[in-house]
């Protein structure tokens, strides 16, 4: 592979995760305004939309075909669409000001429950040493949401917020498994086709919450005061970031590419930092727990990887000496 394309695929991973871990302090100031139910919606509309054009132009019609697999797809767009991306928000405005940093390491977190899914979905046990990795990383978060103080787990109402946050950290553990299902689609037309499904769905879920009285409409005001924060959100996390992380794991390869998404609550804890917060030392200690699991399996998954390759190019060698 070309250094060039190396450095491309390393500049739109990073830009990725960083956008990614700046979405949930700007998040957090929009949730002064309006709730995360509409904040998904006026966020995920313009990007689906944005997305069906480029489709429709790059692609055409045939490409919105869903060749019989509709209803998987849909599993899969309601997963990262709906559980993640609407839930994701919902867990962080639930915690308060302490959920843009846990919402974040959650979303960090995400390779490692992917290991999970894995595990329970296709019987793919993990060795001892990822296992061992998935301890470290959970009680990484377990730093993270109580700071060293384990009275925080229940006497600061968090465990069903942290629920709803798991939830949502699953469901993009699902999606992004899903995108394997669909590994003959361009990037693009799965991206496309699953943000439409599950935006859809998303949408509808809202609304009726919203007829029930359950899910306040923000007034016309209320939405202009969020006009800036949604043009961050639609422009780099929804569409630029999306598409680029999409490339980077295309150039990269998914082991190589996964790496970069420690970037995602490394930029929450700087902005956080800037805007004044004060970062708990437990807090780092978690952080750098889940950093460290992430990166200790990936070397690990490298390490089995060419072992095995390294076998089948002795085999052949093998054959060749007995005849």
């Amino acid at each position: 592979m070309k250094p060039k394309n190396l450095l491309l695929g390393a500049f739109l991973a990073i830009v990725a995760s960083a956008s990614y871990g700046a979405m949930f302090p700007v998040a957090d100031d929009a949730f002064n305004y309006i709730s995360p139910y509409y904040f998904t919606l006026y966020r995920y509309i313009p990007v689906t939309i944005i997305l069906v054009i480029a489709l429709l132009i790059f692609e055409g019609k045939k490409a919105f075909n869903t060749n019989g697999q509709g209803l998987i797809l849909w599993m899969f767009g309601i997963m990262g669409f709906v559980f993640y991306n609407l839930l994701i928000f919902v867990g962080q405005d639930m915690i308060g000001d302490d959920g843009v940093l846990i919402a974040s390491i959650m979303e960090g977190a995400a390779p490692i429950i992917s290991i999970i899914v894995m595990w329970i979905a296709y019987k793919h046990k993990p060795s001892l040493f990822t296992f061992i990795t998935i301890i470290v990383a959970f009680i990484g978060v377990y730093f993270v949401v109580t700071n060293g103080d384990a009275s925080l787990l229940i006497g600061d109402n968090r465990l069903f917020p942290l629920f709803v946050l798991f939830i949502a950290a699953l469901g993009w553990a699902v999606y992004t498994i899903g995108g394997g299902h669909f590994n003959k689609w361009s990037v693009l037309r799965y991206s496309t086709l699953s943000v439409l499904y599950g935006t859809a769905t998303a949408v509808v879920v809202v609304l009726i919450g919203s007829l029930f009285g359950l899910i306040p409409v923000p007034t016309m005001e209320e939405t202009l005061s969020v006009k800036y924060h949604m043009a961050y959100m639609i422009i780099l996390p929804g569409v630029i970031a999306l598409l680029g992380w999409n490339k980077a794991v295309q150039i990269l390869t998914p082991i190589n590419a996964i790496l970069f998404i420690n970037f995602a609550p490394v930029t929450t804890i700087v902005i956080r930092v800037i805007q004044g917060h004060e970062i708990g030392t437990f807090e780092i200690i978690g952080v750098a727990l889940v950093i460290l699991s992430i990166i200790a399996n990936n070397m690990y998954q490298r390490y089995v990887n060419n072992k095995i390759e390294a076998q089948h190019e002795v085999e052949p060698t093998k054959h060749k000496s007995i005849n």
